[in-house]
């Protein structure tokens, strides 16, 4: 075997044929670190001239001269292939020690234990226990999930063999409802234009500073959408709703219930669904008066209700940023996104649709524990990845760790 720098080619093509490549690990990602001051390497084994591992590496100084290294995802390779591991490992240290690196991050796509819906661990599942086993072995450290850079668990749901009538019938009845309430009333999932992002942009950002989390620049959305949507492996939706067709849709559904109450009979027995149906047309008429009012705030007949990212490299879709305006959660439309890409991910061969992040340890009902709610009600199943480990190269790791203890830092 023989460790060697890579071109960006090579490296390319094997990313695009390797069972754990994902968007943070393909090359295109290295001119988003590359603005931000990272450099970038490529790197990989060959056996009998033929690439059989891979990985991009980033680095940049931290302090006295000396970098950090981090490959995202990385590596590519067979991870129960321990000889390959290993002599990859080792030789990494070298090159990482002679570019005066004192560290190397990893955080590989690969699952820890297979878990079900519930997060409980599959008896006779996936385990990766002896990967993990091993990259200790080899000297690395487990990363604190709350300090970790990417997501350590995810929640999916598997597309492949599957129809859309079997996948809205496997869902929790709720979610299934919502899907088609938001079907009814009209709503409209729009792909956006690179000259739109500012309107993704503004959905963020006010879901930011409701919910009090950072959100990235309009120029991190618009470098992914240069990088990744010609070949259709970034989109972005918003969701809108015509209020007055909308209006016209309550009023003929209004007209029914009115229609039908009116032909019940006085007896007893019809005085629960007379209740029943006015309580119905009361709702009706509320959802009628505020789109009403709304259109006369707004000033304008169509509103914007939400936006989201979708990363779409095969085998999986990915549900990467989100956001929705407060004033129209009622709307519900993050649902139809999601529907409508589930149902994209079936008729293109998607393998899987990954609605990516959710907290740690969900048994133990976690803050935002509604996140792992609203994704759970689609179906699908857990994945813990085996997280992020941090590889000691020289002293200066002991040193520059009580500096970032002393600063605060991670």
């Amino acid at each position: 075997m023989k460790f060697q720098e890579i071109t960006e080619k090579e490296y390319k093509k094997f990313w695009e044929n390797h069972p754990l490549k994902t968007f943070l690990s393909a090359p295109e990602i290295s001119k988003l670190r590359e603005k931000n001051g990272w450099n970038t390497y490529f790197v990989g084994v060959k056996k009998d001239k033929k690439l059989v591992a891979a990985t991009m590496l980033f680095s940049h100084k931290r302090h006295f001269g000396k970098n950090e290294f981090y490959s995202p995802r990385g590596y590519l390779l067979d991870f129960n292939d321990k000889e390959l591991v290993d002599f990859f490992t080792i030789e990494l240290k070298k090159f990482i020690k002679e570019k005066q690196g004192y560290i190397l991050r990893i955080d590989p796509y690969v699952i820890y234990k297979e878990r079900d819906i519930d997060g409980n661990i599959v008896e006779g599942g996936i385990d990766n226990s002896n990967v993990v086993e091993n990259l200790y072995n080899l000297g690395f450290k487990k990363v604190k999930t709350e300090n970790m850079e990417q997501v350590g668990w995810m929640f999916s749901l598997g597309l492949e063999g599957k129809t859309e009538e079997e996948i809205l019938k496997e869902m929790k009845p709720n979610t299934r409802n919502i899907i088609r309430k938001t079907e009814k009333f009209g709503i409209n999932v729009k792909e956006i234009s690179y000259d739109e992002l500012d309107r993704f942009q503004n959905i963020m950002v006010e879901t930011g500073e409701r919910k009090g989390f950072s959100v990235r620049k309009l120029s991190y959305f618009q470098e992914m959408y240069n990088l990744f949507h010609e070949k259709e492996e970034v989109k972005f939706f918003i969701t809108e709703l015509n209020l007055k067709k909308y209006i016209e849709r309550l009023q003929k559904e209004k007209q029914e219930k009115e229609d039908k109450l009116n032909s019940l009979s006085d007896a007893k027995y019809n005085d629960g669904q007379k209740k029943g149906l006015n309580n119905e047309i009361e709702a009706i008429n509320k959802r009628i008066k505020e789109s009403e009012e709304t259109i006369k705030e707004k000033g304008q007949d169509t509103i914007t209700l939400s936006g989201s990212m979708f990363m779409l490299i095969k085998p999986e879709v990915i549900y990467l940023s989100s956001g929705n305006y407060e004033e129209f959660l009622r709307y519900n439309s993050q649902y139809l996104i999601q529907w409508e890409l589930i149902k994209y991910g079936i008729k293109n061969g998607f393998k899987k649709h990954n609605f990516y992040g959710i907290p740690a340890d969900i048994n133990t009902h976690p803050k935002d524990y509604g996140i792992y709610e609203f994704k759970r009600g689609f179906n699908g199943y857990v994945e813990e990845l085996i997280g992020e480990f941090e590889l000691p190269i020289t002293w200066h790791y002991k040193l520059f760790k009580l500096i970032h203890k002393l600063k605060g830092e991670k």
